[in-house]
């Protein structure tokens, strides 16, 4: 029997899981906002939806799983304002939905450990969006919903080493701050896992075993690269647009346990050390592929 996957806002983490689902047994549509991402999603196989623009309702009739990534604005869950009454109707229907959130929704907690059970405290403007847009989502009758709160994503395109061979890479410290972080192969793992084993209002923490403090991820990353590290810039005085000074506003470790109890996965990158490592290798494996060429 084939599955349909309809992914709302199908960026980074929705193309690894499509990556690990079989082509004889899915279908995947994916929506974005641009024309050149279509194109891009077309190209991985996935089938690609204008959003807003397209009728998405005899997709949603159709559909037996939905992924949302899209992030929600103050006005609350960008999907639900345009597609809450064919959701709806069609909750009972879904065998899994999956909402990707943020462990943003935990909120400050000096450095201390949160899991799933915390309660949602969130400071930040987005956090405070995000735990609005797990409640819409949860609201919802009978949907099969799962979410999924990730920690910072980095991956394939989106490691240190760029910056840090161009010199733009900054070793910022704040005395205390620490963050979680994942890998996208492991983020997709995770979802593959709950759409084998869905456990409808579970919600999961995903990222590794190792918070860290930022500068520390810098410094290895040069290590590896066999360059000098940046300098070190106290957080006080530290140059910050108000963006990147908000990711500093809130430090906790965040525990993964559910992830690997309740769906039995094993983290393929369980640190960032694990991670960087393989990012690099990647990167001179293509590297020498090209010089081939």
């Amino acid at each position: 029997m084939t599955r349909l996957l309809l992914s709302f806002g199908h960026g980074y983490s929705a193309r690894a899981l499509a990556r690990l689902l079989p082509d004889d047994g899915w279908q995947i549509h994916g929506t974005t906002r641009s024309a050149d991402k279509a194109e891009e999603i077309a190209a991985t196989g996935v089938t690609p939806h204008l959003m807003p623009g397209e009728d998405l309702t005899p997709l949603l009739d159709r559909a037996t799983h939905l992924l949302i990534s899209a992030g929600p604005d103050a006005e609350g869950d960008p999907v639900l304002r345009s597609w809450r009454e064919a959701i709806t109707r069609n909750a009972a229907r879904y065998d899994w939905v999956g909402y990707l959130s943020t462990t943003g929704v935990y909120g400050d907690h000096q450095g201390g450990w949160v899991d799933e059970a915390t309660p949602l405290t969130p400071s930040t403007r987005r956090g405070k969006w995000r735990a609005a847009a797990e409640a819409e989502w949860r609201a919802i009758p009978g949907l099969p919903l799962h979410i999924f709160r990730l920690a910072g994503i980095y991956g394939p395109g989106r490691g240190p080493f760029a910056k840090v061979r161009a010199g733009r890479a900054r070793r910022i410290v704040k005395p205390g701050q620490v963050f979680s972080r994942t890998h996208v192969e492991d983020i997709a793992q995770v979802l593959a896992a709950s759409i084998a084993r869905p456990n409808p209002g579970a919600a999961y923490n995903v990222c590794d075993d190792d918070p860290a403090p930022p500068q520390d991820v810098i410094t290895h990353a040069a290590a590896l690269l066999d360059v000098p590290p940046p300098p070190v810039e106290a957080f006080e005085t530290a140059e910050m647009t108000p963006m990147a000074r908000s990711f500093y506003a809130e430090s906790k470790r965040v525990r993964n346990d559910r992830i690997k109890d309740e769906l039995g996965v094993r983290l393929r990158y369980p640190d960032y050390r694990a991670g960087l490592a393989a990012l690099l290798d990647e990167e001179q494996a293509r590297a020498g592929e090209r010089s081939q060429q």
